[in-house]
């Protein structure tokens, strides 16, 4: 049943095509299945508080307080004066043993801070003392803990935007480098892809676009590129004839193994998040499971993608599916293929947990368990170590 006092989706009218609404029966059953998912828990809710692991204080110091403390944080603690070192020896036991900085205060600090708070604490500490915040954390940290605490510092179009460039210049152009651009695209609202294409400009002198052409190769650059460019409307506005029409064409292109064609493009990536679910929807509906399995498309439409084969291609699309449809599925897997098996992939883990950490992580914990039977923080301290397990579990809503 839908929630008491949510208001429908609205339903373009197309009466000025002189369309018959055909199958209306089924049709007002694909509207009442579609209009509860949308105002469901399961919704895909950009940004909302209720659905972040993040633990800001009741009590939040100024951030010229929190400034201070990141300052003294970088110096360490003083060794005692009777004590008389050179100062290269100085440096020594300062780069060896790690007696420069205070870790802890600096993952007490930004790691219970919003990215408002730490916009403004970035800010701050440049006005006191003339230099970057971001700059005495690179000098200060290192290794996978000082690279997850820059990321988090950093403005979040600017941190997706180093992610993207990152990805795209790997030598190796893997789902696991590709799924960051479709995340992007997909993931998030269309406010923050414009946000992160702006960043990506100012940043490296190209467009996102420019670098994916000579960066990737066809046919996924095809892909990449349609999802990038576009921008979303962002309104729970559909239109029940189009989903039939595009289910269709959907069909056909798979049918004939063409997934990138041109309509697969143009559909995936112009189409707003709703109108898509309800054209997944005509999709099962239609070519797949009987309407009485709900939410349940991808069974059917990640199928038969899959039924193409298993090539770059083709998980690409995967992705772009569950980002589009289910972004704490594709997530919770990010999280468990990066730790499974020998050694952890420690850049998909932090990008996984820092990306979504103020989003919608109570959602990607749960599906975590639902699939793995095992808490997601068990899986983290179980594959990480010192500070940078200590930041990722407060990220997650751990007390130090």
């Amino acid at each position: 049943m839908e929630e008491e006092g949510k208001q429908k989706p609205k339903k373009r009218n197309d009466k000025r095509n002189g369309k018959s609404k055909r199958k209306r029966k089924s049709k007002s059953r694909l509207s009442f299945l579609f209009a509860w998912d949308c105002f469901s828990p399961r919704r895909n809710n950009w940004g909302n508080r209720r659905m972040a692991t993040l633990g800001v204080p009741d009590v939040v110091p100024s951030p010229a307080q929190d400034s201070q403390t990141l300052k003294k944080a970088f110096q360490g603690t003083s060794l005692s004066s009777s004590l008389v070192f050179s100062f290269w020896v100085l440096c020594l036991i300062r780069s060896k043993m790690g007696w420069g900085t205070d870790e802890k205060a600096i993952i007490k600090v930004l790691g219970r801070r919003n990215a408002g708070q730490r916009r403004k604490i970035k800010e701050t500490y440049q006005q006191l003392y003339n230099e970057s915040l971001i700059h005495a954390l690179q000098s200060e940290l290192s290794g996978d803990f000082g690279k997850a605490v820059i990321l988090w510092t950093s403005d979040p179009p600017e941190r997706d935007a180093r992610l993207a460039n990152e990805a795209l210049k790997s030598r190796r152009k893997g789902i696991n480098q590709v799924q960051v651009i479709v995340e992007l695209a997909c993931a998030y609202s269309p406010h923050h892809l414009v946000a992160v294409r702006q960043a990506y400009c100012s940043l490296f002198d190209c467009s996102l676009e420019e670098d994916i052409i000579l960066y990737v190769d066809l046919p996924v650059r095809k892909i990449l590129v349609g999802l990038v460019r576009s921008y979303r409307y962002d309104k729970e506005v559909v239109d029940s004839d189009v989903a039939e029409a595009e289910a269709a064409m959907l069909h056909e292109a798979i049918e004939a193994k063409q997934l990138d064609h041109d309509n697969v493009v143009l559909i995936l990536g112009t189409r707003n998040i709703f109108q898509l679910k309800l054209t997944f929807e005509c999709y099962k509906q239609n070519y797949g499971n009987h309407i009485d399995q709900p939410f349940h498309f991808k069974q059917n439409f990640q199928q038969d993608v899959e039924s193409c084969g298993n090539g770059i291609l083709e998980s690409v699309l995967r992705v772009v599916i569950w980002c589009i449809d289910s972004p704490e599925k594709h997530f919770a897997e990010v999280i468990r293929a990066s730790i499974v098996g020998l050694g952890t992939d420690e850049d998909s883990l932090t990008r996984a947990i820092v990306s979504r950490a103020e989003i919608d992580m109570v959602k990607i914990r749960g599906e975590y368990y639902e699939v793995n039977k095992t808490s997601l923080e068990d899986a983290v301290i179980g594959d990480t170590s010192g500070d940078y397990k200590a930041f990722l579990m407060t990220l997650l809503g751990a007390t130090l």
